[in-house]
């Protein structure tokens, strides 16, 4: 049975509203949410980046039955593996078991703030690797003193350890990344809905989507009574998606990614996010990731201030058709 989540996205609302939100899908029938985890936006017209842990806290307080996940957090640069292994467990207490830490490589756009530059792909991939293997010593409760090659901890324990454990989410794009991170995680995170990525996993991970592991996937929809309002909308906070995982993975800021999105166009960004009313419209866009055997599917609902009024309004009729759709197993 297919998943439906819902994004809390850092960038374009501030930390009472993202709570706030996260109350909302929880009461509108959500199965899951995903928090974005940065230190700046995209654009400058997104406007927010709050701190996505201490968000994701007070969500956990907040809801009882809605899944959570980071989508995706890096934790090799401005997070030391260790604090993620720290607060991954925390936040999976707090959570009562609802939590998937969900990590990545990341992005120049919230790495480079601490001033150690951007690595090249290659090292950030092994970085992430051993960050994994370090979390993952961590989470058993026992004394780690560890010297690699990107990471050093001394004798470091994490004392407030969940029962049922931290799972892991990691973020590919690749047969060649599943080869070399899917036996060190739980779950396959993708934007693609790409059905290879879910073939590879199934044959090179040690574990099956659907049987125990998740191939979890997100897409931007921008919902409104107008599509003109919708499209314009969404071309103003979404331009950037147009540039693809190999760009936003190495631009340092939100004027660069201006600079780089000045000349997508409004029938750009509509070609490739669903906007406006048609909900039927937005089940289409949603069907390709199940067809390729995803089994969670986020949706993005594109403008801050319009959370609330696609959440309460909008959703449980969205989520009723969207689940009609997909199969049932």
């Amino acid at each position: 049975m297919t998943r439906f989540g819902f994004t809390l996205m850092t960038e374009q609302n501030g930390p009472k509203e993202l709570v706030d939100a996260a109350v909302r899908a929880e009461d509108a029938g959500f199965d899951l949410l995903v928090s974005s985890d940065h230190f700046s936006p995209w654009l400058t017209e997104q406007g927010h980046a709050p701190y996505a842990w201490t968000v994701l806290g007070a969500v956990a307080q907040a809801t009882s039955r809605v899944e959570m996940a980071t989508y995706i957090t890096c934790p090799t640069m401005r997070y030391h593996p260790a604090v993620v292994a720290q607060k991954a467990a925390t936040l999976q207490v707090l959570a009562d078991g609802r939590f998937v830490l969900g990590l990545g490589s990341g992005e120049n756009l919230n790495e480079h703030v601490i001033g150690q530059g951007w690595p090249p792909v290659a090292q950030r991939q092994d970085m992430l690797a051993e960050a994994i293997e370090v979390i993952r010593a961590l989470h058993t409760g026992e004394l780690v003193t560890w010297r690699g090659e990107h990471f050093d901890v001394d004798s470091a324990r994490i004392w407030d350890l969940p029962e049922q454990g931290v799972e892991i989410g990691v973020a590919v794009s690749g047969r060649e990344g599943i080869e070399r991170f899917g036996p060190l995680a739980d779950h396959l995170i993708a934007v693609e809905p790409d059905g290879d990525l879910v073939s590879a996993w199934d044959e090179l991970a040690g574990s099956t989507i659907g049987s125990g592991a998740r191939a979890i996937g997100q897409i931007p929809i921008c919902w409104d009574p107008s599509e003109e309002a919708a499209v314009q909308r969404a071309h103003e906070q979404f331009r950037w998606f147009a540039g693809g995982w190999k760009v936003n993975a190495d631009l340092p800021t939100p004027m660069g990614f201006s600079g780089a999105s000045q000349f997508v166009r409004p029938e750009d960004v509509a070609g490739s996010i669903p906007c406006g009313p048609d909900l039927d419209g937005i089940v289409e866009a949603v069907r390709p990731f199940w067809e390729a055997g995803f089994t969670d599917v986020a949706l993005v609902q594109v403008g801050g201030e319009h959370q609330q009024p696609f959440l309460d309004e909008v959703a449980p009729d969205l989520l009723e058709r969207l689940r009609a759709a997909a199969p049932s197993s």
